[in-house]
Protein backbone atom coordinates (compact mmCIF):
# COMPACT_ATOMS: atom_id res chain seq x y z
CA UNK A 1 0.00 0.00 0.00
CA UNK A 2 1.33 3.47 -0.62
CA UNK A 3 -0.26 7.14 -1.32
CA UNK A 4 -1.43 5.85 -4.82
CA UNK A 5 -3.28 3.56 -3.37
CA UNK A 6 -4.93 5.61 -0.90
CA UNK A 7 -5.70 8.68 -3.07
CA UNK A 8 -6.77 5.97 -6.09
CA UNK A 9 -9.52 4.89 -2.91
CA UNK A 10 -10.52 8.42 -2.17
CA UNK A 11 -11.27 9.40 -5.64
CA UNK A 12 -13.40 6.11 -6.13
CA UNK A 13 -15.46 6.56 -3.02
CA UNK A 14 -16.05 10.32 -3.93
CA UNK A 15 -17.40 8.92 -7.61
CA UNK A 16 -18.57 5.98 -6.88
CA UNK A 17 -17.97 4.88 -10.98
CA UNK A 18 -14.99 3.19 -12.52
CA UNK A 19 -15.13 5.27 -15.41
CA UNK A 20 -15.36 8.92 -13.94
CA UNK A 21 -12.92 7.71 -10.96
CA UNK A 22 -10.25 6.94 -13.89
CA UNK A 23 -11.02 10.15 -15.86
CA UNK A 24 -9.90 12.03 -12.62
CA UNK A 25 -7.06 9.92 -12.10
CA UNK A 26 -5.26 10.42 -15.73
CA UNK A 27 -5.73 7.28 -16.09
CA UNK A 28 -7.44 3.47 -17.75
CA UNK A 29 -10.06 1.47 -16.05
CA UNK A 30 -8.34 -1.58 -15.88
CA UNK A 31 -5.28 0.25 -14.08
CA UNK A 32 -7.92 1.42 -11.47
CA UNK A 33 -9.27 -1.35 -10.59
CA UNK A 34 -5.92 -3.70 -9.95
CA UNK A 35 -5.01 -0.56 -7.65
CA UNK A 36 -7.75 -1.06 -5.90
CA UNK A 37 -7.98 -4.99 -5.41
CA UNK A 38 -4.00 -4.58 -4.70
CA UNK A 39 -5.40 -2.33 -1.45
CA UNK A 40 -8.04 -4.37 -0.65
CA UNK A 41 -5.65 -7.44 -0.47
CA UNK A 42 -3.36 -5.15 1.65
CA UNK A 43 -5.76 -4.48 4.07
CA UNK A 44 -7.54 -7.90 3.78
CA UNK A 45 -10.86 -6.23 3.68
CA UNK A 46 -13.41 -5.48 0.96
CA UNK A 47 -13.72 -1.89 0.43
CA UNK A 48 -16.40 -2.10 -2.11
CA UNK A 49 -19.57 -3.37 -3.37
CA UNK A 50 -19.54 -3.99 -7.44
CA UNK A 51 -22.41 -4.94 -9.72
CA UNK A 52 -22.69 -4.33 -13.29
CA UNK A 53 -24.34 -1.28 -12.28
CA UNK A 54 -23.21 0.37 -9.08
CA UNK A 55 -20.38 0.71 -6.98
CA UNK A 56 -20.99 1.35 -3.14
CA UNK A 57 -18.93 1.31 -0.18
CA UNK A 58 -18.54 -1.47 2.23
CA UNK A 59 -18.57 -0.58 6.25
CA UNK A 60 -14.84 -1.03 6.09
CA UNK A 61 -14.77 1.29 3.41
CA UNK A 62 -16.72 4.44 4.89
CA UNK A 63 -14.22 3.40 7.89
CA UNK A 64 -11.15 3.93 6.24
CA UNK A 65 -12.41 7.34 4.33
CA UNK A 66 -11.62 9.43 6.75
CA UNK A 67 -7.95 7.69 7.82
CA UNK A 68 -7.11 7.75 3.97
CA UNK A 69 -7.84 11.37 4.32
CA UNK A 70 -5.61 12.07 7.04
CA UNK A 71 -3.23 9.72 5.44
CA UNK A 72 -3.01 12.07 1.76
CA UNK A 73 -2.86 15.36 4.11
CA UNK A 74 0.25 14.28 6.35
CA UNK A 75 1.84 12.82 2.81
CA UNK A 76 0.97 16.54 1.47
CA UNK A 77 2.40 18.22 4.45
CA UNK A 78 5.41 16.06 4.96
CA UNK A 79 6.19 16.73 0.87
CA UNK A 80 5.80 20.39 1.38
CA UNK A 81 7.98 20.51 4.07
CA UNK A 82 10.74 19.09 2.36
CA UNK A 83 10.66 21.06 -0.60
CA UNK A 84 10.48 23.92 1.62
CA UNK A 85 13.68 22.81 3.72
CA UNK A 86 15.59 22.16 -0.34
CA UNK A 87 14.09 25.51 -0.86
CA UNK A 88 15.61 27.03 2.73
CA UNK A 89 12.66 28.12 4.07
CA UNK A 90 12.17 26.01 6.87
CA UNK A 91 15.47 24.87 9.20
CA UNK A 92 16.97 25.92 12.59
CA UNK A 93 20.18 27.42 13.28
CA UNK A 94 22.68 28.32 15.98
CA UNK A 95 23.72 31.75 15.47
CA UNK A 96 26.82 32.99 17.72
CA UNK A 97 27.92 37.07 17.93
CA UNK A 98 30.49 38.79 19.68
CA UNK A 99 30.08 41.32 21.76
CA UNK A 100 27.80 44.27 21.32
CA UNK A 101 29.56 45.61 18.43
CA UNK A 102 27.30 43.39 15.95
CA UNK A 103 23.80 43.22 18.07
CA UNK A 104 22.07 45.88 15.60
CA UNK A 105 23.53 43.67 12.62
CA UNK A 106 21.43 40.68 14.82
CA UNK A 107 18.49 42.23 15.49
CA UNK A 108 18.08 43.26 12.04
CA UNK A 109 18.88 39.74 10.29
CA UNK A 110 16.27 38.13 12.94
CA UNK A 111 14.07 40.27 11.92
CA UNK A 112 14.51 39.95 8.21
CA UNK A 113 14.93 35.69 8.74
CA UNK A 114 11.40 35.98 10.26
CA UNK A 115 9.80 38.39 7.79
CA UNK A 116 10.97 36.65 4.92
CA UNK A 117 11.27 32.60 5.61
CA UNK A 118 9.33 32.45 9.22
CA UNK A 119 10.23 28.96 8.98
CA UNK A 120 13.80 29.14 9.75
CA UNK A 121 14.42 29.34 13.49
CA UNK A 122 17.77 31.28 14.83
CA UNK A 123 18.88 30.08 18.45
CA UNK A 124 21.11 33.34 19.32
CA UNK A 125 23.83 32.95 21.17
CA UNK A 126 26.71 35.95 22.78
CA UNK A 127 30.11 35.10 23.44
CA UNK A 128 32.83 37.46 24.92
CA UNK A 129 35.63 35.98 23.15
CA UNK A 130 35.69 35.78 19.16
CA UNK A 131 38.78 32.19 18.92
CA UNK A 132 36.50 29.86 21.00
CA UNK A 133 33.82 30.54 18.86
CA UNK A 134 35.54 29.16 15.68
CA UNK A 135 35.98 26.01 17.79
CA UNK A 136 32.26 25.78 18.49
CA UNK A 137 31.75 26.16 14.33
CA UNK A 138 34.32 23.70 13.82
CA UNK A 139 32.75 21.19 16.70
CA UNK A 140 28.82 21.57 15.24
CA UNK A 141 27.77 23.80 18.27
CA UNK A 142 27.61 26.75 15.90
CA UNK A 143 26.16 27.05 12.68
CA UNK A 144 27.25 30.75 11.73
CA UNK A 145 28.74 33.25 13.66
CA UNK A 146 29.58 36.86 13.41
CA UNK A 147 33.12 38.46 14.99
CA UNK A 148 36.24 39.48 14.26
CA UNK A 149 39.21 37.49 13.73
CA UNK A 150 42.87 37.36 12.39
CA UNK A 151 42.89 34.36 11.36
CA UNK A 152 40.53 31.28 10.39
CA UNK A 153 40.88 27.87 9.86
CA UNK A 154 40.51 26.52 6.21
CA UNK A 155 37.65 24.30 7.59
CA UNK A 156 35.84 27.90 7.80
CA UNK A 157 34.39 30.00 4.85
CA UNK A 158 34.03 34.15 5.81
CA UNK A 159 32.47 36.75 4.60
CA UNK A 160 33.28 40.19 5.24
CA UNK A 161 30.19 41.98 6.12
CA UNK A 162 31.57 45.63 7.34
CA UNK A 163 34.51 47.50 7.47
CA UNK A 164 35.77 48.53 11.05
CA UNK A 165 37.98 51.04 12.55
CA UNK A 166 38.80 52.06 15.66
CA UNK A 167 38.02 54.53 18.47
CA UNK A 168 38.89 55.09 22.12
CA UNK A 169 36.19 55.39 24.36
CA UNK A 170 36.49 58.56 26.70
CA UNK A 171 35.04 59.99 30.04
CA UNK A 172 32.56 63.14 28.83
CA UNK A 173 34.76 65.28 30.45
CA UNK A 174 38.07 63.87 29.77
CA UNK A 175 40.77 66.71 28.26
CA UNK A 176 40.78 64.63 24.75
CA UNK A 177 37.25 65.00 24.00
CA UNK A 178 35.82 67.17 21.43
CA UNK A 179 39.19 66.19 19.14
CA UNK A 180 38.13 64.79 15.44
CA UNK A 181 40.77 62.63 15.89
CA UNK A 182 43.33 60.92 18.77
CA UNK A 183 46.36 59.74 18.34
CA UNK A 184 48.30 56.60 20.50
CA UNK A 185 50.81 59.20 21.74
CA UNK A 186 48.44 61.10 23.11
CA UNK A 187 47.46 58.35 25.39
CA UNK A 188 50.30 57.29 26.64
CA UNK A 189 49.75 58.24 30.03
CA UNK A 190 46.04 56.79 30.62
CA UNK A 191 45.14 54.03 32.11
CA UNK A 192 43.33 51.44 29.58
CA UNK A 193 40.34 48.82 30.52
CA UNK A 194 40.54 45.78 28.43
CA UNK A 195 38.81 42.42 27.75
CA UNK A 196 40.64 39.71 29.41
CA UNK A 197 43.73 38.93 27.32
CA UNK A 198 42.86 36.15 24.89
CA UNK A 199 44.61 34.72 22.29
CA UNK A 200 43.56 36.29 19.06
CA UNK A 201 41.39 39.46 20.33
CA UNK A 202 42.27 41.89 17.24
CA UNK A 203 41.23 44.96 19.75
CA UNK A 204 44.14 43.92 22.36
CA UNK A 205 46.56 42.95 19.74
CA UNK A 206 46.29 46.36 17.83
CA UNK A 207 46.17 47.98 21.02
CA UNK A 208 49.08 46.73 21.97
CA UNK A 209 51.30 46.98 18.78
CA UNK A 210 49.64 51.00 18.22
CA UNK A 211 51.16 51.58 22.01
CA UNK A 212 54.78 49.83 21.10
CA UNK A 213 54.42 51.68 17.39
CA UNK A 214 54.52 55.05 19.77
CA UNK A 215 57.18 53.99 22.24
CA UNK A 216 55.22 52.90 25.12
CA UNK A 217 53.40 49.58 26.97
CA UNK A 218 49.91 50.29 27.56
CA UNK A 219 48.99 50.37 31.15
CA UNK A 220 45.91 48.12 31.57
CA UNK A 221 44.76 49.56 34.77
CA UNK A 222 41.65 47.04 34.56
CA UNK A 223 40.12 43.94 32.85
CA UNK A 224 36.42 43.54 32.61
CA UNK A 225 34.80 40.23 31.38
CA UNK A 226 32.62 42.43 28.53
CA UNK A 227 32.18 45.89 26.60
CA UNK A 228 28.93 46.92 28.99
CA UNK A 229 31.18 46.64 32.34
CA UNK A 230 33.60 48.44 30.30
CA UNK A 231 32.54 51.08 29.38
CA UNK A 232 30.51 51.40 32.72
CA UNK A 233 33.89 51.82 34.21
CA UNK A 234 34.88 54.19 31.52
CA UNK A 235 31.99 56.32 32.94
CA UNK A 236 32.63 55.77 36.23
CA UNK A 237 36.27 57.53 35.25
CA UNK A 238 38.68 54.98 35.48
CA UNK A 239 40.29 54.67 32.75
CA UNK A 240 39.51 54.85 28.65
CA UNK A 241 39.34 51.69 26.65
CA UNK A 242 39.88 51.17 22.90
CA UNK A 243 37.66 49.46 20.46
CA UNK A 244 35.31 49.27 17.05
CA UNK A 245 33.55 52.15 15.54
CA UNK A 246 30.12 50.25 15.49
CA UNK A 247 29.83 49.85 19.50
CA UNK A 248 28.76 53.48 19.63
CA UNK A 249 25.98 52.74 17.24
CA UNK A 250 24.73 49.88 19.48
CA UNK A 251 25.53 51.47 22.43
CA UNK A 252 24.28 54.56 24.80
CA UNK A 253 26.38 55.56 27.48
CA UNK A 254 25.22 59.39 28.86
CA UNK A 255 28.80 59.57 30.44
CA UNK A 256 31.18 58.00 27.67
CA UNK A 257 32.10 59.83 24.89
CA UNK A 258 34.07 58.55 21.38
CA UNK A 259 36.43 59.22 19.70
CA UNK A 260 38.06 58.33 16.09
CA UNK A 261 41.72 56.88 17.25
CA UNK A 262 44.50 56.90 14.45
CA UNK A 263 45.17 54.01 13.03
CA UNK A 264 48.25 53.65 10.37
CA UNK A 265 47.35 49.68 9.96
CA UNK A 266 43.47 50.68 8.49
CA UNK A 267 40.32 49.31 9.01
CA UNK A 268 39.52 45.50 9.48
CA UNK A 269 37.16 43.48 8.42
CA UNK A 270 33.83 42.07 10.91
CA UNK A 271 33.28 38.67 9.27
CA UNK A 272 30.61 35.96 9.06
CA UNK A 273 31.67 32.76 9.77
CA UNK A 274 30.54 29.47 8.92
CA UNK A 275 31.85 25.39 8.15
CA UNK A 276 32.73 25.23 4.22
CA UNK A 277 31.15 22.15 3.82
CA UNK A 278 27.45 22.93 5.53
CA UNK A 279 25.78 22.93 1.93
CA UNK A 280 22.52 23.78 3.90
CA UNK A 281 20.11 25.40 2.20
CA UNK A 282 18.64 27.36 4.66
CA UNK A 283 22.10 28.47 6.01
CA UNK A 284 22.84 29.43 2.44
CA UNK A 285 19.74 31.61 2.25
CA UNK A 286 20.55 33.12 5.72
CA UNK A 287 23.95 33.97 4.68
CA UNK A 288 22.62 35.66 1.05
CA UNK A 289 19.78 37.95 3.72
CA UNK A 290 22.83 38.92 5.78
CA UNK A 291 24.94 39.64 2.83
CA UNK A 292 21.56 41.92 1.07
CA UNK A 293 21.10 43.42 4.61
CA UNK A 294 24.71 44.61 5.03
CA UNK A 295 25.31 45.87 0.97
CA UNK A 296 22.26 47.74 1.84
CA UNK A 297 23.44 49.54 5.29
CA UNK A 298 27.09 50.09 3.38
Amino acid sequence: MDIKHIRAFLVMAEELHFGRAAVRLHMSQPPLSRLIHSLESSLGAQLFYRTTRTVNLTAAGEALVEPARTIVSNFELAAAAVKSAGQGEIGHLRLAFTGIATHELVGSLSQLVRRRHPGIQLTLQSASFAMPVLDHITDGSFDLAFGHWPFVPQSISTSTIAEETLVVALPRGHRLVGQKTVSMSELEAEDFITLPHNPGSLTIERLRSMAHAAGFSPRVAQTAPDTWTILSLVGAEFGCSVTVSSVPRNVTFPKVRFVPLEDEQGPYPLLMAWRADDDRPALHEVLRLAETLCSTAR
